[in-house]
């Protein structure tokens, strides 16, 4: 639907946010990731420099491997490119099939009792 006096390009930005793409349309409608979950404090590094645009990869795509060529988390790529964290998941996961990034996912405290957790942050204060 068009507002009167307004042009189809004008109708698509908005003046405070700017250009309005929903999230859906960048990953093409889909939710999940095709590999991978990739946690907020997941680490992306980018694995080539030089990305040339290819079939499949949009702007977005090339953006993240850009913005990665230093390590970067999950939540600060979202930030930074503005975007859902859902949406920055599911770009990931496009390009993790592609080899195109690298994730190291953070470690997990499976092993370790929560008492010894507490003792270690504890001690750590103690010594500052």
């Amino acid at each position: 639907m068009t507002v009167q006096g307004e042009s189809a390009e004008q109708q698509w930005v908005d003046d405070h946010a700017g250009p309005v793409v929903r999230p859906y349309a960048v990953t093409r409608g889909r939710a999940r990731p095709v590999t991978g979950t990739f946690d907020l404090i997941s680490l992306v590094t980018a694995t080539r420099a030089d990305v040339t645009p290819e079939v499949g990869l949009g702007p977005e795509h090339l953006a993240i491997v850009g913005l990665c060529q230093r390590m970067q988390s999950v939540a600060e790529i979202a930030a930074h490119l503005d975007l859902p964290v859902g949406t920055i998941r599911v770009l990931l996961g496009d390009l993790v099939a592609r080899s195109l990034v690298q994730v190291r996912e953070p470690h997990t405290t499976a092993g370790l009792s929560d008492n010894s957790i507490f003792e270690a942050v504890i001690n750590g204060l103690r010594a500052l």
